[in-house]
């Protein structure tokens, strides 16, 4: 099976029934999460029951993007048997940022963290990964195995790197956060839904799935949006949506 679930889809906080970034790729008995903001811990229990995974890649430090890291922690820190150390990929600040919510269990006893932006080889995954502007240190990462290449942007502004990073990408996931019309949102740490369209169309992508949207705004306008600067299909994400490689 080579999935990919939508765990969570807010940027900046989640609303009423929602969660903060999140995804759960599956690639032939591997799997990986992605991002782990405010309230994707649960769903992907919903979707992984025994909460066991093979890798974790986290973009950057903000809260809903990593928060949840520390409700695994402590449930693979406190399982009957913790196993070994869960590969950790992510950039400087990350471990820093949810350390300080656990001032009893070392995030370090759990994870083992490899650096980001670089480059590594996941289980049967190569992640590739780039640095992108956003008002903390980010890393937009690249996904590829035999039959699937998966791009994210993250909540980074628009950068000509996201040309290479979703390069002919099966999907390209990026974030809508704000709401314009323009060709450019003028925002250099942030995206809207036509930046998003703009640089998928740049890059090739097959498909463009649209997430990080700000608590309140109007999605079917986002994927308006998009379909303006992008000729390919779009997908608003939701919880719980799947989608199939």
């Amino acid at each position: 099976m080579r999935r990919l679930t939508v765990l969570g889809t807010c940027g900046a906080w989640p609303e009423a029934g929602q969660a903060a970034s999140g995804y759960l790729l599956e690639y032939d008995g591997f799997r990986l999460v992605l991002d782990l903001g405010y309230a994707a811990f649960p769903r992907l229990l919903e979707h992984c029951a025994d909460g066991q995974l093979d890798a974790v890649v986290i973009t950057h430090e903000h809260p809903d993007h990593c928060a949840d890291l520390s409700a695994l922690c402590r449930a693979r820190y406190f399982a009957t048997e913790r196993g070994a150390r869960l590969p950790l990929y992510c950039p400087p600040g990350v471990i820093g940022r949810v350390q300080a919510m656990e001032p009893t269990e070392d995030l370090l006893d759990v994870f083992d963290v490899h650096p980001l932006p670089s480059n590594h080889r996941v289980g049967p995954l190569r992640l590739d990964s780039a640095p992108l502007p956003h008002h903390v240190p980010h890393a937009g990462v690249r996904l590829t195995a035999p039959g699937l290449t998966l791009a994210y942007s993250g909540d980074a502004g628009p950068d000509p790197a996201l040309s290479q990073l979703a390069a002919d990408a099966d999907l390209f996931i990026a974030g809508a956060t704000l709401q314009s019309t323009s060709a450019k949102s003028g925002d250099p740490y942030l995206m809207s839904a036509v930046d998003a369209g703009t640089w998928a169309t740049r890059a090739g992508a097959k498909r463009l799935m649209l997430t990080h949207f700000w608590p309140g705004s109007d999605r079917a306008r986002s994927t308006a949006d998009a379909r303006s600067s992008f000729s390919g299909e779009v997908i608003a994400a939701e919880e719980h949506m799947a989608f199939t490689f």
